[in-house]
């Protein structure tokens, strides 16, 4: 376990964060000589948010839909043609 002030970990963060990535090490950062922060290793799984939810998939979509393709002259309101 490595304990640091605050100035210290500004100055040395690099050291540290390759100390923690490679010898797994933990490290303290503190304030007044107090612990206020700890760096360690554990990092979470990375989830993606702009994946929608299986349970919202279409229920019906027609086949050959194309919602980019302009509209047919008869898709028109009359007064707009």
């Amino acid at each position: 376990m490595i304990t640091v002030n605050m100035h210290e970990a500004k100055t040395r963060l690099s050291e540290l964060v390759k100390a923690v990535e490679e010898k797994h090490e933990v490290v303290i950062l503190c304030r007044h000589g107090k612990p206020v922060a700890e760096i360690t290793a554990s990092i979470k799984p990375f989830v993606n948010r702009l994946t929608p939810h299986p349970d919202l998939k279409p229920i019906y979509v027609a086949p050959d839909f194309d919602p980019a393709a302009p509209a047919t002259n008869e898709e028109w309101p009359e007064e707009f043609r």
